[in-house]
């Protein structure tokens, strides 16, 4: 059985692309969309794959939404939060309750960079997030869902690079969730801000993320590994399959860790989190992640993405690597 599939070019699933190693009954066949937020929306929009990376808030938002397509707990990135939070150096925000009454730009306001931000800042460091003016400058992922009412579309044409410059925001989020970006996702979009000119609100972002996984469990991930429906249903074998050949990819890359063989920005800042989460910076599978599972969707609720009383089970398989076993 051939799969499509769109991830991006991430060091810990190298051998699964090369085809060293390969789900058992499948075959998958990689697809280049552009940057991987492109797969995304292409993903939401059409089901444009048989399996795809998907932002972790935006896969939870669809999937409650009727999404045919369900998580296997396979978190292909993590890192912690807050991080490139930039903010203009006369903006007078020195502190995070600083940033309550300012106007602070993301690139929509659902996606799963902001959600994790907002929730550390609410949740570990006491911010009122509705007393902060949310400005995007593109559209949700998931369209026609309710946002809530602090938030403000720029003006066509206009983009957070140019309101970041002529101070009509107060901060924004760096990167492709802000800052590094304009316009829609497609290839070469990532042309943003001289990201030089402000300052980091959370230079010791690390540090903080440590302690409140340290107090808490809570690492959180981004993407996320979807399959389609109709696959998993008619093949009862393959989610197992899957989240086996991707241990096993991982595997593969985990030694590089230990000997220091980096190659890539992503490597070492993985490197750079064993000390803090162990010697398996990208733990798979649903009891691991329990309380991180558990933190996303939380805080989707308390962001108002999600209404309250739902399961994580109905939105990420319970089994893992060797957490179950099935036949096919």
């Amino acid at each position: 059985m051939k799969l499509t599939i769109a991830a991006a070019g991430h060091s810990h699933i190298a051998s699964l692309r090369d085809g060293r190693r390969r789900p058992d009954g499948a075959e998958l066949e990689f697809v280049d969309p552009g940057p991987q937020v492109a797969a995304y929306r292409a993903m939401i929009r059409e089901v444009a794959f048989d399996v795809c990376e998907l932002a972790a808030a935006t896969y939870m938002i669809a999937r409650q939404r009727g999404a045919p397509f369900r998580a296997l707990p396979i978190f292909l990135t993590r890192r912690f939060h807050p991080s490139n939070l930039m903010v203009r150096p006369d903006a007078g925000i020195a502190t995070a309750k600083d940033l309550e009454g300012k106007r602070i730009g993301v690139r929509a306001y659902s996606i799963t960079t902001a959600v994790w931000t907002r929730a550390f800042l609410q949740n570990a460091l006491g911010v009122d997030l509705s007393r902060i003016t949310w400005v995007v400058d593109d559209e949700e992922h998931v369209q026609g869902m309710a946002l809530p009412p602090n938030i403000e579309h720029a003006a066509p044409g206009e983009s957070l690079v140019s309101l970041m410059a002529e101070g009509r925001i107060d901060a924004a989020f760096g990167s492709a969730a802000g800052l590094g970006r304009t316009g829609k996702p497609g290839r070469g979009w990532e042309s943003g801000a001289d990201e030089d000119a402000y300052i980091n609100l959370f230079p010791n972002a690390l540090d903080l993320g440590a302690n409140w996984y340290q107090q808490t469990g809570i690492y959180p991930f981004h993407g996320v590994i979807v399959v389609k429906d109709e696959l998993l249903d008619a093949n009862p074998w393959l989610a197992a399959s899957l989240m086996n050949s991707f241990e096993a990819a991982k595997h593969d890359w985990l030694p590089d860790l230990r000997t220091r063989a980096l190659t890539t920005k992503d490597d070492r800042e993985y490197a750079s989190l064993v000390p803090i989460v162990g010697p398996d910076p990208l733990p798979y599978g649903y009891r691991a992640n329990r309380a991180s599972i558990e933190a996303m969707m939380s805080s989707t609720v308390q962001q108002g993405l999600l209404p309250s009383g739902l399961s994580t089970t109905d939105y990420f398989s319970e089994s893992g690597p060797c957490e179950e076993t099935q036949s096919r």
